[in-house]
């Protein structure tokens, strides 16, 4: 099994999980991806296969571009500038990858466009690892002119392999993510052509429809499992011990991307944080320490990171930025969230938080102390926010994980 995976922590860690549970089984298993990252995101012992290993200034000055975008502008900037240029400079490693490693299948993340590329071309099947949810719920429905140029630039990227030999011929993405198919999955259509982003055999979906939202209608080969948790490089140093067990505990975490962007976020959190202190709440809050004003109320933790995954146990409630990992992560645990969503499928997640009667949505740009403090306090005391967390929860641990992805990649190979 060749895992072809984007340089980002969020799209990685599934597949960590998933290799895991193969490799106990006896599969052979690799990565394919920028080298420079992925050997910090996967275990020690992984193989990892180079493949579009960063030019000029590399993913930081990319990120830099990135971080302050918003709405459209951020689509753009995240197809013409990051995934397309990926896809291109991916191929050339992924094609030597899949020749070297001979895998039965490939599993290519949604935003690795190149393992789909030459999986088709070499004839080797392909699973889609859709690591999150939002292009399954037709995003651009209300926006039918932006999803016609999504579609546009994936059209262009297939006639561009197929123009150099290096890719599948060109073939129309299908228009079901602009609107005109609403309860239907994008690449499904009769005479749709091909989608990198779906595979017509197995979409592999790290969530359930208790989340994505059990009124849209999906095929056989998609395989809701629910999330897949694998190990994390470590986080030294928490002072575990500072955890006060006499408070309700709110993890407060902008993720791995976002961090940066968070000065008046964080401004908002430390205004509010001395009245929920008041409230018997403890404040975890993951963000760089020279972002956020003090002086923070005795007993709030301000760490510049945290083990997450250890920590969720932990907590009452999570206010996260909507990032698929994080709001799945906190749900597989029960707790109800805060979501403040910034960009790109962030929005799309929240929206999913929202109906599942999970959490609330503040806005990530224009909040204030007072209305952050206020959602805060509504999902710790309405119980409605935690029965909705609970709900998904059992959806989860009903799904398999990585225990029934494994199961299906096993039945494709």
């Amino acid at each position: 099994m060749l895992f072809v995976v984007p340089p980002l922590a969020g799209h990685v860690n599934p597949t960590v999980a998933v290799g895991s549970e193969l490799a106990s089984r006896g599969h052979r298993v690799a990565w394919a991806g920028p080298y420079g990252v992925l050997a910090g995101l996967l275990p020690s012992h992984a193989r990892v296969l180079p493949a579009g290993e960063p030019t000029g200034g590399g993913y930081a000055a990319l990120h830099e571009r990135w971080r302050d975008l918003r709405g459209v502008a951020a689509l753009r900037f995240l197809w013409d500038e990051a995934l397309v240029p990926l896809a291109r400079a991916m191929v050339p490693g992924v094609t030597e990858a899949v020749r070297a490693f001979r895998p039965d299948v490939v599993v290519a993340d949604q935003q690795a466009l190149a393992g789909p590329v030459v999986a088709r071309r070499l004839g080797v099947p392909w699973a889609t690892s859709a690591s999150t949810s939002a292009e399954l719920t037709g995003p651009f429905e209300g926006f039918p002119k932006v999803g016609e140029w999504v579609s546009g630039r994936i059209s262009a990227l297939l006639a561009g392999f197929e123009a150099d030999g290096s890719g599948s011929g060109p073939r129309s993405v299908p228009g079901s993510l602009s609107g005109s198919v609403p309860t239907t999955v994008p690449g499904t259509g009769p005479g749709s052509g091909w989608d990198p982003r779906f595979s017509e055999r197995l979409v592999l979906v790290f969530s359930t429809p208790e989340l994505v939202g059990a009124e849209r209608e999906f095929p056989d080969h998609y395989a809701f499992v629910g999330p897949a948790f694998g190990s994390r490089p470590p986080s030294p140093g928490f002072p575990w011990q500072l955890l006060d067990p006499g408070r309700r505990r709110v993890l407060v975490s902008l993720g791995t991307l976002n961090r940066e962007a968070g000065g008046r976020f964080y401004a908002a959190v430390a205004g509010a944080a001395e009245r929920l202190a008041a409230d018997g709440v403890q404040l975890v809050l993951a963000a760089p320490p020279a972002l956020v004003p003090g002086p923070l109320p005795e007993g709030t933790l301000l760490q510049d990171t945290v083990p997450q995954l250890d920590l969720l146990p932990h907590l009452d409630a999570v206010v996260t930025h909507g990032g698929h990992n994080t709001v799945c992560e906190a749900l597989a645990h029960g707790l109800p969230l805060v979501v403040a969503p910034i960009r790109d499928d962030q929005p799309f997640v929240a929206q999913q938080v929202v109906a599942a009667g999970a959490g609330l949505r503040v806005r990530f740009g224009r909040t204030r102390a007072e209305e952050l403090r206020d959602a805060i306090t509504a999902v710790l005391d309405d119980p409605v926010h935690r029965r909705g967390a609970r709900r998904v929860q059992a959806s989860f641990a009903a799904a398999g994980g990585a225990a029934a992805a494994a199961d299906r990649l096993e039945k494709l190979a």
